[in-house]
């Protein structure tokens, strides 16, 4: 039988050969790449770090927590006193602006505001789900620093989200706080380094001292769940 008449009996092309194997093959490697793609683009690493809305008024951190050294208590007046870190009234930004650069146009809404008594509608940055409970001041108040989930923020001209604060996150803290604990003093020193450079030999005294409990209970489901 010539090529020409044998090539008639067949219906589809010969490319069509590799059409069943190629079809395994995806098959097969769907599965792995569907569980990669959605872990990491569900992942916080991917989703919230980064997070760096434009505010309505154009407040630089970097220049009144890092240049000016002003205390981070000063704004947000509750951080170390309840569960949630105070958004500054318009009042704290007037206490210092009714006097200097009153003219500036960057300084237009924190004018209007202070006349009209309308609050400045500020873009939340870090967001926990609800159901997980956070309480600011249980933290602070035990030698947790503003940096340890907020990053540097006395050097970001405009605050971004730096860490996951994921539950991965926070059971590592939980497990291991010697690796993240300083004098209570030194909470809002964002720039504090250990004396000597030893962090675990300070943050295991400092655990000892303001009588943190064991890893037990502090990865206990309750503790944040409530």
């Amino acid at each position: 039988m010539s090529d020409e008449s044998s090539d008639k009996l067949f219906v589809f092309p010969r490319w069509a050969n590799y059409l069943l194997p190629t079809l395994i093959l995806m098959a097969v490697g769907a599965g792995p790449y569907l569980v990669v793609a959605l872990g990491l683009g569900g992942s916080p690493v991917t989703t919230d770090v980064g997070y760096q809305p434009v505010q309505p008024v154009e407040f630089s951190h970097a220049l009144h927590a890092g240049n000016l050294g002003i205390d981070c208590r000063y704004c947000h007046t509750t951080v170390d006193k309840a569960a949630f870190a105070a958004i500054p009234s318009t009042q704290t930004c007037l206490n210092c602006h009714s006097k200097i650069r009153t003219d500036s146009p960057k300084l237009l809404k924190v004018r209007e505001s202070g006349l009209t008594g309308k609050p400045i509608e500020w873009i939340k940055v870090h967001n926990l789900p609800d159901y997980a409970y956070f309480n600011h001041s249980a933290h602070v108040t035990r030698g947790v620093s503003c940096v340890a989930c907020h990053g540097r923020v006395d050097q970001m001209d405009r605050v971004y989200q730096a860490k996951t604060l994921s539950m991965a996150f926070c059971l590592d803290c939980h497990r291991n706080p010697e690796k993240y604990l300083r004098p209570v003093e030194e909470v809002t020193n964002l720039a504090w380094t250990p004396e000597g450079g030893d962090q675990l030999k300070v943050g295991l005294e400092l655990k000892e001292k303001l009588g943190i409990r064991d890893a037990d209970y502090m990865t206990s489901c309750s503790v944040c769940h409530r």
